[in-house]
């Protein structure tokens, strides 16, 4: 898994990458209410503002973490926001996306860097 300095993970699953939020910023938001994901087939540009959280305490924005192609969003998210507290670094991600290029997933946090951030 690697990691944003917005606490995002990632994970590579073959040419596609898996992105949720981090325990640590499901912990920051509180309680989840809501969750507006991407549509299908978007390309998206590294950067751009692509999920919508909203929770008890503040709103927030997920960015695009790589150039691509939304190929998978968690419908699950949808019916069930709360899951992003129970399970944030599993059963909660948001989207998969084909990246146009996996080499800047070389300049994220690997979980030891990530850790040192948060501490």
């Amino acid at each position: 898994m690697k990691y944003t300095e917005e606490h995002e993970w990632l994970l590579e699953d073959g040419d596609l990458v898996v992105v949720g939020i981090t325990e640590h910023a499901a912990e920051q938001l509180g309680d989840v209410v809501f969750v507006e994901l991407p549509e299908v087939g978007a390309e998206v540009t590294k950067d751009d503002e692509i999920v919508v959280i909203e929770s008890v305490k503040a709103a927030s924005d997920i960015l695009a973490p790589l150039d691509g192609e939304i190929v998978e969003v968690n419908e699950a998210l949808a019916d069930n926001p709360g899951l992003v507290n129970e399970d944030a670094e599993g059963e909660a991600w948001f989207f998969k996306i084909k990246p146009s290029d996996l080499g800047p997933m070389d300049d994220y946090m690997d979980e030891s860097a990530y850790k040192k951030f948060i501490a």
